[in-house]
């Protein structure tokens, strides 16, 4: 057996709409993997960034300031 494998390198070239599409498309697929797994609880360190997220978010659930868009206006579809 040969371990001394070459591979040929190929280059392609994108628009920018074209890699936006390309990252949308490959976001929302790990997205939807992550969304489909059962996961259990877990407990974020009230020193961690994430929970001072999900605190600003209560609130503003709480003060009625949230805004919720649409799948068109975060997909761009």
């Amino acid at each position: 057996m040969n371990d001394n494998v070459t591979t040929q390198e190929t280059k392609v070239t994108l628009s920018v709409q074209q890699l936006e599409s390309l990252i949308r498309k490959v976001v929302r697929e790990e997205l939807i993997g992550f969304a489909a797994q059962e996961l259990g609880i877990f407990h974020l360190d009230k020193e961690s960034p994430l929970y001072e997220d999900m605190e600003d978010i209560l609130e503003r659930k709480k003060s009625g300031k949230l805004k919720f868009y649409t799948h068109e206006e975060i997909w761009n579809e």
